[in-house]
């Protein structure tokens, strides 16, 4: 794995192989951030990084010079993994909690420009993640949520959803946040 773009561009990621993780394809990541970078300055957004993982996505996000990255991810090894990588890397602007992504979810009172969400694709409930996040309003004014999941799952029906974009395995459903004017109809 390696970061795409940005000061740490090329650097690899050298993750344990005891980690519970399905890290995004740098195929998938590379055509997520392309997309991203037609539509945020990513120098200037705050992320929220659900289910981070091996945090490959906070580190692409962070070495693109995003102002700030919460990364969540409820196994240990995980956390413990991203702190010591931001810090090898020198990454500052980083926050990593251990925490049930639900849990963090409906107890957030951030908001963020990005919501990255990439959950186990068996894992139940994940359905309800776009409802939570727009309920909760945890995206700023056009903030957008990223899903990433399987091909078992259409979100298109959602409020709040704008497109979805497939990489061979990988589905990403894009929700942008709801405004005011939306919110009353």
């Amino acid at each position: 794995m390696r970061i795409i773009s940005g000061t740490h561009k090329s650097r690899l990621i050298h993750t344990p192989k005891n980690l519970p993780v399905r890290p995004t394809t740098d195929l998938a990541k590379e055509a997520l951030f392309n997309i991203l970078v037609n539509n945020f300055d990513l120098s200037e957004v705050s992320v929220l990084d659900l289910f981070a993982g091996t945090g490959g996505i906070t580190y692409e996000f962070l070495s693109r010079g995003a102002t700030g990255v919460t990364s969540i991810d409820l196994d240990l090894r995980c956390v413990n993994f991203i702190r010591q990588t931001a810090k090898d890397f020198g990454f500052e602007a980083v926050l990593c909690f251990r925490s049930d992504a639900f849990r963090f979810l409906k107890n957030c009172e951030n908001q963020y420009d990005i919501i990255f969400c990439d959950p186990p694709y068996e894992l139940e409930g994940i359905e309800s993640i776009p409802l939570t996040v727009a309920d909760r309003k945890l995206l700023k004014p056009d903030g957008w949520l990223i899903l990433e999941h399987s091909d078992d799952y259409d979100f298109s029906t959602l409020p709040g959803f704008y497109q979805h974009r497939k990489y061979s395995k990988v589905n990403f459903s894009i929700f942008e946040a709801e405004t005011d004017s939306e919110e009353a109809e």
